[in-house]
């Protein structure tokens, strides 16, 4: 996700700092072009191995999916289940995915603690209601697969649905308790601080434009004119396409994503839609999620079939859905609306690519991406310390950019209009 503006709820209630340094170092182990979760997870694991990093941020920390998203964190794929993991990899590889994933929500909440990051983070689970009874059957056999694997993922019925939403409308809903929320800018201002604490370097404004060959190493050359040599380079772009960020952004399909955060949710409301604090998200195929923020303010977005003057139009319809969806005994209005641009592959997993020698970029977190960036930022960390690519859990695969990337806003447009169809018809 990409940002047009830096005016969301995350800057306005903000706790931590922004950081960053002003003098490029000369040399580094690792040169991480891309200052979110998956750059600054990777610059902490390389940094704890003892490896010199400097991170290389071509706008401000935060103006990208890191600071834009609304603060899930999900321990599970959004579109594929484990068998299907498993049948895309194969046992052996799929089951080492499904663990490294299964593993996520835990991995930011340890890194958390461990750094003493103050980000609002509450580990209370997360809910996923299941809209019609075919989705029901569908969440109920997923949560079978998940606990097969060790994780502490169960099925609820429709009453007790009812119980933690104040909804009728779903017939059952798979519960992981390892799920939670966070605020996502002061979590990464919070991983900011930590690289810089662990002796990295932080540099906004410096667009990397062109990597080449340097004797036995890389160099880095910056729009701004700036250079730096680097044994190992890491691209953790996710969907951006300026400067050699490109390529890997034009292998994903790029959908533009609006949030809002309302007017605070009176405490009757809170004690009935969320009674043990979880973020929600249904199965609908026009998703309808929502979470509360640390002063009971209703998060939740959605998409535009229609981009012409959708930034006001979704605002009011998302605050809308939200008062209806959930029965509000007052409307909400949105507080503030931003918007930003989702990366998803085509088959909806993560991906690692290698454009060299000791160069590599990971993408595709598919909506989940504060749990999916802090593994693919470790497995990115451990192949710039020189494991063997094919032992790691997510696959490399050919870099290759989607044929006609620039029509495909048009496609994702016409996927939701059928998608909203699907939804009337399952009702």
């Amino acid at each position: 996700m990409t940002s047009q503006t830096l005016d969301t709820l995350w800057t306005r209630t903000a706790r931590l700092p922004a950081e960053s340094d002003t003098t490029i170092p000369q040399a580094v182990d690792v040169a991480i072009i891309g200052g979110g979760f998956t750059g600054m997870t990777a610059a902490r694991e390389l940094l704890i191995a003892g490896r010199s990093v400097a991170v290389l941020e071509a706008g401000r920390i935060g103006a990208g999916a890191s600071g834009m998203n609304a603060g899930f964190v999900v321990p599970n794929f959004a579109k594929a289940d484990p068998n299907a993991v498993r049948t895309r990899l194969g046992t052996e590889r799929g089951n080492a995915l499904l663990r490294l994933v299964g593993d996520g929500a835990n991995a930011v909440f340890r890194t958390i603690e461990e750094d003493g990051i103050t980000c609002d983070a509450l580990q209370t689970g997360w809910l996923n209601p299941a809209y019609g009874a075919a989705s029901a059957d569908m969440l109920k056999a997923r949560a079978e697969l998940w606990r097969a694997l060790g994780r502490p993922v169960s099925f609820l019925d429709a009453d007790q649905v009812r119980e933690h939403t104040g909804m009728d409308i779903y017939s059952g809903a798979l519960l992981d308790d390892e799920g939670g929320t966070i605020h996502p800018l002061d979590y990464l201002r919070g991983l900011v601080q930590g690289v810089r604490r662990r002796g990295g370097t932080v540099h906004e404004g410096q667009c990397v434009d062109k990597v080449t060959r340097d004797g036995d190493g890389w160099r880095l050359t910056m729009r701004s004119g700036a250079t730096l040599k680097a044994t190992k380079v890491l691209l953790c772009t996710n969907a951006f396409t300026t400067g050699v960020a490109s390529r890997m952004g034009r292998s994903s399909v790029p959908l533009r994503v609006y949030q809002i955060a309302t007017t605070p949710a009176d405490p009757d409301t809170v004690r009935r839609i969320a009674p043990d604090g979880r973020p929600v998200g249904d199965t609908r195929q026009n998703l309808f999620t929502y979470r509360l923020d640390r002063d009971n303010r209703l998060i939740s977005g959605g998409m535009a079939a229609i981009p012409f003057g959708a930034f006001d139009r979704l605002g009011r319809a998302v605050a809308e859905r939200l008062s209806e969806e959930l029965a509000l005994p007052r409307a909400v209005t949105p507080e503030v609306v931003w918007t930003g641009t989702a990366a998803m592959t085509p088959d909806f997993l993560p991906r690692l690519y290698q454009m060299g020698d000791g160069w590599f970029g990971g993408i595709g977190c598919n909506g989940r991406g504060i749990a999916m960036t802090a593994q693919l930022g470790r497995v990115l960390a451990r192949a710039a310390l020189g494991e063997n690519v094919e032992d790691l859990p997510i696959p490399v695969r050919t870099l290759r950019p989607l044929p006609f990337h620039q029509f495909t806003p048009i496609v994702a447009s016409a996927a939701l209009i059928q998608a909203r169809l699907k939804d009337m018809l399952a009702r």
